[in-house]
């Protein structure tokens, strides 16, 4: 008992409100910190259910939300009939982002780099689709693979249009940022990028790239960057382990 008072003095006694969003999520964020300071050690346990419960004043449906969040951030193992046991200090990296504008882009790609694969002509049925080629006719395509530290997160295929394409080369694809790329060598200045994201299964190929199971899910981000005067210019998709994105958002209910 001792050990267990001693592990729960390690986190704040109050009560939470309401009015300060979901008691789940404030009671995540309070778990987190002593789990990421290393106060709870990696191996070590966090305290029963019902003490965390009668510390913060909240249900038991509550601390398990909260506990299920710490397991989603790679943090916890919930355990049946046992408490928690804390797995990791710092959860994984992972993509999420909110942009509006292309600034934002470049905002979410900042800790990451491109690793270029291959860039040549070939036909392909997007090509065809996207920039009105003919069955025969080639386009351009490069191959890359996109990662955070020593984590690959995406999969990465742009084309180009042959009048495009043609005037570009492997090494001048030294942005992290495709399209910016594109800017710089053609002086080509992109109005708007429209973005489509799909569920896709892993082939081969793409299990390979990304180091994930063939059969996997994955989030395919399609863009299609437009010129200024709405042309065509660059289409990519870029496919992500699914695991690797969340969508979080509270939704109140505005019903009569």
């Amino acid at each position: 008992m001792d050990d267990l008072n001693a592990t729960i003095d390690l986190l704040p006694k109050r009560a939470l409100a309401r009015a300060q969003g979901p008691l789940y999520r404030q009671l995540a964020d309070i778990l987190r910190e002593p789990i990421t300071s290393g106060a709870f050690p990696v191996g070590g346990e966090l305290p029963k259910e019902a003490m965390i419960a009668e510390r913060f004043g909240v249900s038991l449906i509550t601390v398990r939300q909260a506990l299920r969040d710490l397991e989603a951030d790679g943090l916890i193992k919930k355990r049946s009939a046992k408490p928690a046991v804390v797995t990791s200090a710092a959860p994984p990296v992972t993509l999420s982002w909110t942009f509006k504008n292309f600034a934002d882009m470049a905002a979410f790609t900042k800790d990451a780099s491109l690793k270029i694969k291959s860039y040549k002509k070939e036909s392909s049925p997007l090509l065809q689709r996207h920039f009105g080629l003919s069955k025969d006719e080639q386009g351009y395509c490069l191959r890359s693979i996109l990662g955070v530290g020593k984590q690959k997160k995406a999969q990465i295929t742009t084309y180009f249009p042959p009048d495009i394409g043609s005037q570009l080369k492997k090494e001048d694809f030294n942005d992290v940022l495709i399209f910016r790329a594109v800017q710089r060598r053609l002086n080509i200045r992109m109005a708007v990028a429209h973005c489509t994201i799909r569920a896709e299964i892993a082939d081969a190929v793409v299990a390979a790239d990304l180091g994930v199971a063939e059969g996997s899910a994955i989030l395919a981000v399609e863009m299609m960057y437009q010129s200024s005067d709405q042309r065509n210019v660059e289409f990519s998709i870029a496919r992500h382990p699914a695991e690797m994105f969340s969508i979080t958002y509270d939704a109140p209910n505005d019903l009569a």
